[in-house]
């Protein structure tokens, strides 16, 4: 009697393949970073006509302001990669007071000082009022290149504390009193100063508010 036809076994249907993904890399620490910008250095990390730039002087990457400082300000930058804190920090809603140490092309009388602490108009509106106070010329570097000045004009320092971020608002206000600024210096963000901070430098702080 003849044998039946041996058969293979069946194997199980293969299961259609499934790359696995990537593990989530954990998220990164939050940093925050206070730098000391010169004159003449732009608030960002690249530039297509060859002007310096935050890359010649901080090489920490995934960092980017919180707020900007005018090419031709000087003084505290705050820089984090926590995008919350980069918000809490930049937001004017939040009005996180700074100070601005500007010299200034005349002598302050007292109703110049107090136009700024009432608030002025600008072409924007009228500002919030600040703290304006005259300031003996502060220890700080040269500039450079060197503040022109008129010799025909003295200049002087004032304190200025403002909680809005409007463009160039400090030069504005100033501006619109009768005080050009011919320097500005921003030494303080909240808590956070310039205090035994080299020009140029950076260092890192807790990354808090």
């Amino acid at each position: 009697m003849p044998l039946p036809p041996r058969t293979k076994p069946r194997r199980p249907a293969a299961k259609p393949f499934a790359p696995r993904r990537p593990a989530k890399a954990p998220p990164a620490e939050p940093r925050l970073i206070l730098f000391n910008k010169p004159f003449d250095v732009l608030t960002q990390f690249s530039d297509g006509e060859g002007r310096a730039t935050l890359k010649d002087y901080i090489d920490i990457p995934g960092i980017y302001p919180a707020g900007r400082l005018d090419r031709d300000s000087e003084g505290l930058l705050l820089l984090t990669n926590d995008g919350q804190l980069q918000a809490r920090i930049a937001d004017p809603k939040h009005k996180l007071a700074k100070t601005y140490w500007v010299q200034v092309e005349g002598e302050p009388s007292d109703e110049q000082l107090q136009r700024l602490r009432d608030g002025v108009e600008l072409n924007d509106g009228m500002t919030l009022p600040a703290q304006a106070r005259a300031l003996d010329e502060p220890d700080l570097w040269p500039r450079n290149p060197p503040v022109r000045f008129r010799k025909s004009v003295p200049t002087h320092w004032l304190e200025l504390v403002i909680k809005e971020g409007r463009n160039r608002q400090v030069r504005r206000m100033t501006a619109a009193v009768g005080l050009p600024t011919l320097r500005l210096v921003r030494v303080r963000i909240g808590d956070w100063t310039l205090e035994g901070l080299d020009q140029g430098c950076w260092r890192e702080v807790p990354a808090r508010l």
